[in-house]
């Protein structure tokens, strides 16, 4: 799953919104007990984005590994989130920081999940100019994940911004080429292309509807499918 540093913000826009993160551990807690193998890449633009407004007078690379150590912070919050809910965890950074995280070692990450651990990754891809959609992934295609499902504030994959046009067309399909054609933002370029080579489905829903995370991983059509068609 790929979560937003904003969907851990909720209605605070800043920081981490503590009733909302455990909101979103409860949901992932049922998805968990279904004995589906979870991992989670999350963002950190609730706290810092290397590309916007906030970093625009910054070095790129200085600006992203700011952006890295945010993400960091809402991995511990959702590991803390989960585990007082009894859902073992483990946090693997791609940037060592061995007193926090575990370093991210693609078999260790497959033997927790084995175990029945829900993995959060952090630090995107430890990499500057690679957002968090493409250390997603680049994630799933490691660990051999099945779909990557991507929560969001819209319930799919639109035409236009919905909250800007009102008669924006909601696509229930759409293949990699048409997201990539028609420049929709469901995640970067780099992240579709990754899908599309390894022809790894995505799932675009939202996340602000109670049990539409468990409604995506039991296989009711929720949100917008981007595949190979």
């Amino acid at each position: 799953m790929k979560l937003s540093g904003e969907a851990l913000a909720a209605g605070q826009g800043f920081g981490v919104d503590n009733s909302r993160v455990h909101e979103i551990a409860g949901e992932i807690r049922e998805v968990h007990e279904l004995g589906v193998e979870v991992g989670i890449v999350v963002g950190g633009g609730n706290f810092f984005r290397g590309v916007a407004e906030q970093a625009r007078e910054m070095d790129r690379v200085s600006a992203d590994h700011m952006g890295m150590l945010a993400t960091m912070i809402n991995a511990l919050a959702l590991q803390d989130a989960l585990e007082k809910r009894q859902v073992f965890t483990r946090v693997m950074s791609a940037i060592e920081m061995n007193q926090v995280a575990e370093p991210f070692i693609r078999r260790r990450a497959i033997r927790h999940l084995e175990k029945g651990r829900v993995v959060i990754f952090g630090a995107g891809t430890g990499n500057p100019y690679f957002s968090t959609d493409t250390a997603a992934s680049l994630r799933a295609m490691e660990i051999k994940a099945d779909v990557i499902i991507k929560a969001t504030k819209v319930d799919g994959i639109y035409d236009a911004d919905p909250e800007l046009v009102s008669d924006a067309t909601r696509f229930e399909q759409i293949s990699y080429m048409d997201v990539l054609k028609q420049g929709l933002r469901v995640m970067d370029a780099t992240a579709i292309s990754l899908c599309r080579e390894n022809n790894l489905p995505i799932i675009v829903f939202n996340l602000n509807v109670e049990g539409n995370i468990r409604r995506v991983v039991l296989g009711e059509k929720v949100g917008s499918l981007v595949n190979g068609q």
